[in-house]
């Protein structure tokens, strides 16, 4: 009872007598005890009562549950310990997961490997047996069980790579699941020592400090052991050695140079200290530049390189020697050859020489100007030109800036072009008959040239005709011929400074072998000619001057004289023209060739239509062609109605006429249409061509489109047409269009050869013609198209299991299921079966040994006429499935016919057991009750059957027969067959003998 009730007990009794309350207080006491099962204490506020009568009542303790491995959460495999602690003693405990009692008993309760099972929520309570007292339950420890290892990873403070010796590294192994790890470290896969906390310090760094760094957690009995983290790569290496780079490319310089220096290190974040002589300069950057060397820059440079953010220095680059001059250099400049003044055509080298130091470019000047593109220390003027003549000086330079050196004395040049030879014709003409005379002169304005002659580039040899004197200044041919004929030139030659003049100006000599012929041109040179146009002819002889001409036609001479004459033409001016030239009185050419002239009437134009119709519709296009047969070059014009044609943007001609095209015809356009042609160029113009009429609808036309066959409803495999039509004019081509969506098709007929479900649609057509595609005004009506899916045939094997026993034979059924009424047609091997159509066809093996493939298809008089044929259907050897089937039931049978045999006999001839031996015969059989208190009854098969029996092998057997057990299966060898035999399922059940074994 609790504190309430006993409190409730000594008030009630307060207003009383003090001999009820003596009575009543005892009597309470009795009855509180009696229902709490513990002894009440009255309190010492009742008096005259003595204390040692009266107790204080208290609730059970409440016990503590305490996790002794120290976290909750834990991997499988984990030991799991909790304590449950409550004071006194005498006390025992019950443990609870989840609500449900634990069997385990006691203050203590271990989970030596945790599983997934171990997860949940843990309490206790505490019970004092020998009082019947229990305690409430205890906190809770709510326990999560992880189902995979944890796998830490590897984290470095910093994370340069390479690291330095003498540097410092923190490596840190952090688990992400969990708590209370202890750590293990390894290097190259040896564990590192000591090294037992999450992070691992390297320092200081040495080069056996490089390799690959793992790291694993562990913690508790055992102990249970993390997944090894991944590697982390440590690489140590030296500082790189800086190169210092001279990069003015001197170590000797001048005062006022620059002079720079690199120094280069592989890496970034690098700092630079430079040093002079082993004294460290105050320039801390990559490079070290002097911007105007002094006498101080003079020394040995070397550089380090640092980088100060983890405090590593390199060792000291290569030197570089440094000497500095004080005064600049000044050039000199030399000239070879050295003659005043120099001819064109000459050469001179240019030198100019620095004495001191090295890497030098050079400046050459000419007249003050700087010469582009001259930076040798030589210069060569080859060839001299006149603009060549005047003074030459040089500098040198070198480095940034650049540093010049002083300019150098001027070298003068003086240049005069060699005097140019005359030549001059003294007598004769430059274009000659043989047997006349000619002189020539090459002069010059100075007596100490000489002259050469030369023709076509040969130098002339004397000889008696040909003669030359003393210095060659006169040339003379006393009778010229055909070798004196060619080019002549003179040169002047200057012989002590080896100095030829330029040619002088050619003269051309050219000796004729005979009398030339004149040539004959006409203008226009035009063929046919047509009565009433004028040609001009022309005669020319190419040869010299102060020829006079004479006409002739065939043989007859005309009256016309000089050198072009001019004919209008009539029928009776045909004929061949020629001409004849003549200068003097001896010389005269022969007769040129004959030119002849036609002349022609003019021809009447053809006119034909370019269309294949002159009936047309409105904005229809019309070509109409005139042209000229066996000539050309004719400009057209067109008429109508006798009316010239009007060219505007509907009614257009091509540039010579020759089309004309009405590109959007109109009624206004209906007419007679004629053609008449001029000559480009010339006065001749034809009559009117014949007339050609054009006829132009007021409207365009209407086309119908027709379904064959006329169904309403087709199906997929089935054949269906469609035909366009319009019956005005001719030429007309046809689009299709299926659901407004224009088909690749074209012609007057589009044609399904086969059709599926996809062809279903609404079809129109439209007509059109000619060049630029005009279609009708009105597409046709829609024709509905409606393709359904063809139905399927399908098979279905009639045969059930226990019909397999007793024939040998097999029905198959095909079947459409559309509701209509059928024939079937069956095909084996894709061959038709030539049997009378039915729903059904038989299979014997006597008629289909080789296991065929079996199809059927349905047919039909309406639509649809035929089905789409079924999936192949495979058959098996019924025969000798059946035959198998009996063998195995029949070894069965006889199987169980033997082992009851064979009980028989053992019953019969085993040997009898003695009679003190024998049990009592209410004990013979034991019933399951006493069997199960009796662990040394035998087990009759074990009675029955020795170890012999066991070793004993089966028979031999022949080698026709098969060995027959209740372990052999059926020879079910496919899907297809495990199908036939298992299609009778239910009837083998209820009347085949198989059916207890499968049981």
């Amino acid at each position: 009872m609790t504190q309430h009730s006993n409190t409730a007990c000594i008030r009630g009794a307060r207003w009383k007598m003090w001999p009820l309350k003596v009575f009543a207080i005892i009597y309470l006491t009795a009855v509180c005890a009696a229902q709490d099962d513990v002894y009440v204490t009255h309190t010492s506020d009742i008096q005259p009562v003595t204390s040692s009568l009266l107790a204080t009542v208290y609730d059970p303790p409440t016990p503590t549950l305490k996790l002794l491995t120290g976290r909750p959460d834990v991997f499988e495999s984990e030991v799991l310990e909790f304590s449950c602690e409550v004071s006194g003693s005498d006390w025992t405990f019950t443990w609870y997961r989840n609500g449900v009692k634990l069997v385990k008993e006691g203050p203590s309760f271990k989970v030596p490997s945790v599983t997934q099972t171990d997860r949940g929520q843990y309490t206790c309570k505490a019970h004092l047996k020998s009082r019947g007292v229990s305690s409430g339950p205890s906190n809770t420890a709510d326990v999560e069980v992880y189902t995979t290892k944890p796998k830490p990873t590897v984290t470095v403070s910093p994370s340069f790579a390479p690291m330095y010796p003498e540097e410092s590294v923190l490596l840190t192994c952090t688990v992400s699941v969990s708590s209370g790890w202890d750590y293990v470290w390894f290097h190259n896969g040896k564990e590192i020592q000591a090294a037992n906390s999450d992070t691992y310090r390297i320092a200081p760094i040495v080069h056996s400090s490089s390799g690959e760094y793992r790291c694993k957690a562990k913690r508790g009995e055992g102990p249970f052991y993390s997944e090894e983290s991944d590697a982390y790569s440590l690489q140590v290496s030296d500082p790189p050695t800086p190169t210092l780079k001279l990069l003015t490319g001197r170590p000797d310089v001048f005062e006022s140079e620059v002079l720079q220096f690199s120094c280069e290190v592989s890496g970034s974040d690098w700092t630079f200290t430079w040093y002079r002589n082993g004294v460290k300069l105050v320039k801390e950057e990559p490079s070290f530049k002097v911007p105007s060397v002094t006498q101080t820059d003079q020394g040995q440079y070397t550089c380090k390189a640092h980088l100060k953010s983890r405090g590593v220095s390199s060792g000291p680059s290569n030197t570089a020697d440094v000497e500095v001059y004080t005064t600049k250099p000044k050039p000199t400049v030399t000239g070879s050859p050295s003659f005043a003044p120099m001819y064109p055509e000459e050469s001179v080298l240019l030198t100019c020489t620095v004495s001191v130091s090295s890497g030098w470019d050079y400046v050459w000047f000419h007249n003050e100007k700087e010469i582009q593109a001259a930076n040798s220390d030589t210069y060569r003027i080859a060839p001299i030109v006149h603009s060549s003549s005047g003074e030459y000086r040089c500098k040198a330079k070198r480095g940034e800036g650049p540093f010049y050196s002083e300019e150098s004395d001027a070298y003068s040049l003086q240049v005069s072009d060699p005097p140019t030879p005359i030549l001059k014709q003294l007598t004769g003409w430059p274009d000659m008959f043989e047997n006349e005379m000619a002189a020539f002169s090459c002069e010059v304005n100075s007596s100490e040239w000489t002259f050469t002659w030369y023709r076509d580039q040969n130098r002339l040899q004397t000889d008696s005709v040909l003669t030359l004197d003393k210095r060659g200044l006169t040339l003379n041919i006393t009778s010229v011929a055909q070798t004196h004929q060619g080019l002549y030139v003179c040169k002047a030659h200057l012989t002590s400074r080896g100095v030829t003049s330029g040619y002088s100006e050619p003269f051309n000599i050219k000796v004729h072998e005979k009398i030339p012929v004149p040539t004959l041109k006409r203008n226009p040179d035009l063929n046919p000619m047509y009565v009433g146009e004028t040609v001009t002819f022309t005669c020319n002889v190419d040869v010299s001057f102060d020829w006079n001409y004479r006409w002739y036609n065939d043989e007859g001479v005309l009256r016309d004289t000089g050198k072009t004459i001019h004919v209008h033409f009539s029928r009776s001016h045909e004929g061949n023209y020629s001409c004849k030239a003549s200068r003097g009185v001896t010389t005269s050419t022969s007769r040129s060739e004959k030119i002849p002239l036609y002349v022609h009437e003019i021809p009447v134009p053809l006119l034909e239509p370019a269309t294949k119709w002159l009936d047309v519709f409105p904005t229809e296009t019309v070509k109409l062609t005139c042209r000229m047969q066996g000539s050309s070059g004719w400009i057209y014009t067109w008429y109508k109605d006798a009316e010239e044609v009007r060219v505007d943007e509907i009614v257009t001609s091509e540039k010579d006429g020759t089309t004309l095209t009405i590109r959007s015809s109109s009624s206004s356009h209906h007419g007679m249409y004629s053609c008449s042609g001029k000559l480009k160029g010339r006065s001749v113009r034809s009559n009117h061509s014949s007339n050609v009429s054009l006829h132009v609808y007021d409207s365009t036309p209407g086309v119908t489109i027709v379904q064959h066959p006329e169904a309403s409803l087709m199906h997929t495999g089935d054949s269906v047409s469609f035909s366009c039509g319009s019956n005005v004019s001719t030429g007309w081509d046809y689009v299709w269009f299926k659901n407004d969506h224009q088909l690749v098709t074209s012609g007057n007929n589009h044609s399904i050869s086969s059709a599926l479900t996809t062809d279903s649609g609404l079809y129109k057509c439209q007509a059109k013609r000619g060049e630029h595609t005009v279609l009708t005004s009105n597409q046709s009506k829609s024709v509905d198209l409606k393709i359904s899916a063809r139905p399927q045939a399908i098979i279905i094997l009639q045969t059930t299991w226990s019909e397999a026993f007793s024939t040998d034979s097999l029905l198959l059924k095909c079947e459409v299921a559309d509701g209509n009424s059928w024939n079937y047609t069956w095909f084996r091997d894709g061959q038709t079966i030539d049997l009378p159509p039915a729903e059904t066809h038989k299979v014997t093996p006597q008629d289909d040994p080789e296991q065929s493939q079996y199809i059927c298809r349905g047919e039909r008089d309406g639509r649809p006429s035929y089905s789409e044929k079924s999936d192949s259907y495979k058959t098996k050897n019924l025969l000798l499935k059946r035959r198998v089937l009996l063998s195995i039931s029949g070894c069965l049978f006889f199987g169980i016919i033997a082992i009851f045999i064979g009980c028989i006999g053992l019953r019969i001839f085993r040997k009898p057991v003695a009679d003190d031996e024998k049990p009592d015969e209410s004990e013979l059989f034991l019933s399951m009750t006493k069997l199960k208190d009796h662990s040394d009854v035998p087990c009759p098969l074990v009675e029955y059957i020795s170890d012999a029996a066991l070793k004993a092998g089966p028979k031999a057997m022949d080698e026709n027969l098969e060995i027959c057990s209740e372990t052999t299966p059926l020879p079910i060898t496919s899907q297809e067959d495990h199908a036939v035999m298992t299609n009778g399922h239910d009837a083998a059940e209820n009347g085949s003998a198989l059916v207890s074994f499968q049981q």
